[in-house]
């Protein structure tokens, strides 16, 4: 952070100032846990049986048996696991491809009970004895029961078994099972990826078992809690390799140490053909880089590899914990749902997180790469070492993780600056989205079965104070066990009550608790006139009526951190609705408040103060420092008046934050009925702002011929180029067709800047026809490199005829053409292009069920879908659709992605009352600007 914004009075002031609000953030995108549940079962076969029988006593009303119930009873506790997998990676006669397995467990009862529940789900087992489908044995001389029945509750995904007598508190038991199940390719679980190397099909065996995709591999006491070592042995023809979380032992026939003590979730093996760039043997950890044998030999990996040893001494000092593992395989995946997966010791990502080309790949890939790598290393402590206890905490893990990103990449990258530059400007970003719908964050009550992709966004503030929140005592006192967020309020509170000079106005937990068991964030009004303060709960939708209690009130502690004028830096805890507070009482000085935007609050003002702000950005911009302050306030609300003076302005993080609400504009009107007179008057305006910027960077990159020198100017280039083609500046259009032609002439030589691909391949195809498509289209099939497609992949969509993007939304649910993991991206991709938004929305409603299938448990890739196609809905004719497809889905089998829906519903809501609340206002507006 720059300096002189940091309030060097009471440290418990800007430790909340700084941190506690980004709490509700994690909470809201990192915990959306669904009860949607897989409907097809895998089909028994060659000597073994999957049993659907109902439970006993099972009646069609709501049973109240255990295994009628999503969590595991806590009668049992497995100790360690031995598990054998043998996955084939050629298909059988039916065209399948299946593995199978072998797998004992050590329970210990801590419980008296005549039932065994485990977690099982699409695995058919082989009768084992006596028509059951497991063997039960005594250990230490402990006799065992006989097993009555088993059964399979299909809902629940448990394997039931039920016992002739109970089982013995503190004696222990083996529970040995044989089984077979499908390695499908649906990117969870147990599941194959492939890719094609020389001409030659390639098949690798993988995983993700995050949240609850564990029991699809093999039977086990899938939650987080239920910790355990595993003993793994993989079998895989000559010719691969195998990995899993603890270091190989044995070759062909592979097994593996043992793991430490770990939850199931974090539980990962690879088989495949991967090659691997390894650590010099002096180190005391082994890093090895795995993946494609072209792409590790093409260099792809080495950048990963020079990043990782010091990142992890990094947070070994950063944690006061040595690493705990003997290795660490970081593993790119052709195939792979999410960023990356913090498996302990076996760190899977997809292509893009972990390969860098410097050829090829931006600024921005590489960026991608390091603080993924951070996050992910950052779990092996925080996560992984010390779990939460169930999966409503999955917040705390993922942004605390998303904070160390930065510190990490910053650390190995120490020239880009990223802490105070782009950290600054993503908080802002994410902490403060532009909607807050009524009813859908902030809930407690999960089933463990949809996971967030927002887990990682704007979620780093509640760990910007470290030596408070962390004290070194907590990975020491949790390690190998589960917590929940209250001990860590416990550890905060400890260092609170030895240091005298902390002054906090409530204990931690009554502090926090107002910030993550409520709804929403406040906006807080500042009064410079009368100095009174005030705090109401935000709502994009001001009139809806909010249906979830609090027994707060909708009331924070709401750390508020303001300077006047540039001097004068003050702070102030406002603990209820409204306070007075003299300090912030001006008639002459402009106020701002949340310095940094450190706070999780919006802020609003008096109208004096507006003006007086206003002014100041407009006479002097720079008088704002900070330029995260001018940032701040280039709102949805002040947008307009505030862009006034852009065409002045050369820093990025204001003109992103103009351009982010610049796009919203176009996302609300671009098909109501001012549309027309809208982009010719906004496209006029903004070209007179953004013309200085681009022949600004025209001059310092030589025409073109250079990269800017500093690191953010390299960002804001791809502003000034993007922003100059949107609006019509002269010679940008020509500039990016000059380009992308070169490079059609010759496809072996890409002239195109590697930070200006991604505009550029956009502009060109948009402005070109079906020659220039069908050759991004070839490049897309030939990119051997993660980035490179994905820029094409977006590029593709920008095309301005309608049958290309017909074509283009077939081609995304033919495998062989689109990779799964980049189906979602596609489809959104395109329905950001005003041409493609109702082709795509008329595709997902024709194809919902096709794409279900394909994604069973899509949770994932179904709210990444839905909340992207239906941003831009903002009439009553979409209200209505939207309204429709809900009840369409709610009548059919095909549950997946409801939530998502309700969220859209809200937004397109509170999108339709924006739109008939200032449509007229911009268009009168923008015609007094060009009068």
């Amino acid at each position: 952070m720059g300096k002189g914004f940091y309030i060097s009075k009471p440290l418990g002031f800007v430790l909340f100032g700084l941190g506690v609000g980004a709490v509700l953030t994690i909470f809201a995108l990192s915990v959306v846990y669904s009860q949607e549940k897989r409907k097809n079962e895998v089909n028994a076969r060659d000597g073994t049986r999957m049993v659907t029988t109902a439970a006993p006593h099972s009646t069609s009303a709501p049973s109240n048996e255990p295994w009628d119930k999503y969590r595991l009873p806590d009668t049992l506790l497995p100790a360690y696991y031995n598990v054998t997998l043998w996955p084939r990676l050629v298909p059988d006669e039916q065209g399948m491809y299946i593995f199978t397995g072998k797998s004992g467990v050590a329970l210990t009862c801590v419980k008296e009970t005549n039932l065994i529940i485990i977690h099982s789900n699409e695995l058919n087992f082989t009768l084992t004895s006596e028509m059951h489908h497991a063997k039960l044995a005594g250990l230490g001389g402990t006799s065992a029961p006989v097993i009555l029945k088993t059964w399979f509750q299909i809902q629940t995904q448990f394997m039931v078994i039920l016992l002739k007598d109970n089982l013995q508190v503190g004696k222990s038991y083996w529970l040995y099972m044989e089984f077979r199940g499908e390695l499908s390719d649906d990117l969870g679980g147990f599941y194959r990826s492939q890719y094609t190397e020389n001409g030659v099909k390639k098949v690798v065996a993988t995983t993700q078992m995050q949240p609850t995709a564990a029991r699809n591999a093999f039977p086990c006491f899938d939650e987080p809690s239920m910790k355990a070592v595993f003993h793994l042995t993989l079998l895989h023809p000559p010719g691969t390799v195998a990995l899993a979380n603890g270091m190989e032992l044995e070759v062909l026939q592979t097994r593996f140490e043992p793991t430490e003590k770990m939850s199931t979730y974090l539980l990962a093996f690879v088989i495949s053909e991967f090659t691997n760039l390894r650590s010099p043997s002096e180190a005391n950890v082994l890093i090895r880089i795995w993946g494609r044998r072209e792409a590790i030999e093409s260099g792809q990996g080495d950048y990963a590899l020079s990043v990782t040893f010091p990142i992890l001494k990094y947070l070994e000092n950063y944690y006061n914990t040595t690493y705990p593992l003997s290795k660490s395989d970081q593993v790119a995946l052709p195939d792979f749902a999410a960023g990356a997966m913090e498996n302990w010791g076996l760190v899977t990502y997809r292509e893009q997180s972990l390969f860098y080309d410097p050829k090829v790949s931006s600024n921005e890939d590489k960026e991608w790469v390091v603080t993924v790598i951070t996050h992910e290393l950052a779990h092996m402590w925080f996560g992984n070492l010390v779990t939460m206890r169930w999966w409503n905490d999955l917040w705390l893990n993922e942004g605390f993780a998303s904070y160390v990103s930065y510190l990490g990449a910053d650390y190995a990258e120490p020239t880009w600056n990223i802490v105070s530059n782009i950290y600054i400007f993503k908080y802002y970003e994410y902490i403060l989205p532009p909607a807050s719908c009524e009813g859908t964050q902030n809930e407690l009550s999960f089933s463990p079965e949809e996971r967030s992709d927002g887990a990682a966004t704007g979620s780093e503030g509640v760990w910007r104070r470290r030596s408070c929140f962390l004290s070194p005592n907590y990975l020491h006192e949790y390690a190998y066990s589960n917590t929940v967020y209250t001990d860590l309020w416990k550890k905060l509170q400890e260092v609170v009550d030895a240091d005298s000079s902390i002054q906090l106005p409530a204990s931690i937990n009554e502090i926090m608790n107002r910030w993550i068991l409520q709804m929403g964030f406040p906006v807080v009004t500042i009064n410079t006139r009368t100095g009174i303060i005030s705090q109401q709960h935000f709502l994009i939708h001001p009139d809806a009526v909010v249906d979830k209690p609090s027994d707060y009130n909708y009331e924070w502690f709401v750390p508020i951190t303001w300077m006047k004028s540039g001097s004068n830096m003050g702070q102030h805890w406002l603990l209820t609705k409204t306070a007075s507070y003299e300090p912030m009482k001006t008639d002459t000085d402009w106020l701002l408040a949340n310095l940094n935007v450190t706070g999780y609050y919006r802020v609003n003002y008096d109208p004096q103060n507006w003006e007086r702000l206003l002014t100041q950005l407009t006479a002097d911009h720079k008088n704002l420092n900070m330029i995260i302050h001018r940032a701040q306030i280039i709102n949805i609300t002040l947008a307009l008046r505030t862009t006034k003076y852009l065409y002045e302005e050369k820093e990025y993080i204001p003109w992103e934050s103009a351009i982010r609400n610049f796009e919203y504009f176009f996302l609300m009107f671009d098909r109501t009925e001012v549309y027309g007179p809208l982009q010719v008057s906004l496209f006029t305006y903004y070209k007179k702002k953004v013309k200085p910027l681009f022949d600004h960077f025209k001059v310092i990159t030589s025409n073109w011929t250079r990269k800017p020198p500093r690191y953010m100017d390299q960002y804001n280039q791809i502003n000034a180029v993007s922003m100059a083609c949107k609006t019509g500046v002269k010679g940008c259009s020509e500039l990016t067709r000059m380009w992308y032609r070169q490079w059609m002439k010759n496809p072996d030589s890409n002239p195109i800047p590697t930070n200006l691909k991604i505009t550029v391949y956009c502009n060109a195809i948009a402005a070109g026809g079906v020659e220039e498509w069908d050759f991004g289209w070839q490049m897309f099939k030939n990119s051997t490199i993660a980035a490179e497609a994905e820029k094409l992949l977006y590029g593709l969509s920008c095309t301005k005829e309608p049958w290309l993007l017909n074509r283009y939304l077939e081609f995304t649910i033919e495998p062989n053409l689109v990779r799964k993991q980049d189906v979602a991206f596609a489809i959104v991709y395109i329905s950001g292009n005003v041409i493609g938004q109702p082709l795509v929305w008329d595709f997902v409603r024709a194809n919902w069920e096709h794409l279900t299938k394909d994604y069973d448990d899509g949770s994932f890739f179904f709210g990444r879908l839905i909340r992207g196609i239906t941003r831009k809905f903002s009439t009553e004719f979409d209200l209505q659709q939207l309204q429709r497809f809900k009840e369409d889905i709610a009548a059919s089998s095909f549950s997946f992605g409801t939530q998502a829906i309700e969220q859209a519903i809200e937004q397109t809501k509170a999108n339709i009352k924006w739109v008939s609340e200032n449509k007229v206002q911009v268009m009168n507006w923008l015609i007094e600007q060009s009068a």
